[in-house]
């Protein structure tokens, strides 16, 4: 029986050896993967990719691109989360024409407001020429901020963060529901990202958020007990 959403945090560890018996359903992780796109992401631009590995072949290399690590070594199925920044263009007018299907559902205004919001604003913040207009938004956003409330993430820099922080919080969706089929995953940020991009053919321009081995665990591969600061030390209420 599936986990309840808390039951699946709890269960949750990073697992770093898999029980090599043990198989997954690939129909099973892929559902877990279409979860994984409904997290939030930031203007709705879902500037991600998952690339769900099962050949062997390809398992080989991607463990030998992580430096051989027993999540990756042993893992019976890869996924790999990649950060599409470049494709802020497309995702927009995916968006635009989504909005132009629902008009009929739409108020003029509400129309008008998401035209505006895909056509101007991401642009705006999205668009930039070899660092230039990064620098120009930049110092824009720093003296209009003496006046009045802005928003100031507008560097090159600033937009990589925030399609790294979707991408993220797309994986965490995923390994969350693979908890809750009692899957095991383990987020991995040691490896060789050019040679990972050569394996998988992946655009130049896309970038490596994580990859996560996956497979059922290994009581060894539970490397101790639960750690986390306490509470209190992290937790303000204002």
């Amino acid at each position: 029986m599936e986990k309840t959403v808390s039951e699946a945090i709890e269960y949750r560890r990073s697992i770093r050896k898999f029980d090599p018996e043990k198989e997954l359903d690939v129909n099973v992780v892929k559902k877990c993967l279409i979860n994984a796109t409904l997290a939030p992401t930031s203007s709705n631009l879902q500037l991600w990719e998952f690339y769900h590995i099962t050949d062997k072949n390809l398992l080989s290399k991607i463990s030998e691109s992580c430096f051989g690590q027993p999540a990756a070594k042993t893992a019976k199925q890869i996924i790999v989360t990649v950060v599409r920044k470049d494709l802020w263009k497309n995702r927009a007018n995916d968006n635009l024409n989504f909005f132009k299907s629902k008009k009929d559902s739409l108020s003029d205004k509400e129309f008008k407001l998401t035209q505006r919001y895909y056509k101007k604003v991401i642009p705006f913040v999205y668009k930039d020429f070899l660092g230039i207009l990064s620098l120009s938004k930049y110092l824009f956003a720093f003296i209009v901020g003496f006046f009045r409330v802005m928003y100031r993430q507008l560097k090159r820099s600033d937009t990589r963060i925030v399609a790294h922080k979707s991408a993220a919080l797309a994986s965490q969706n995923f390994m969350i529901s693979m908890a809750g089929f009692s899957y095991d995953t383990c987020p991995m940020e040691g490896f060789d990202s050019i040679k990972i991009k050569r394996i998988l053919n992946l655009n130049s321009k896309s970038e490596i958020n994580m990859i996560i081995g996956c497979g059922i665990r290994l009581e060894e591969g539970v490397y101790g007990e639960r750690f986390r600061i306490p509470f209190e030390k992290v937790y303000y209420r204002r």
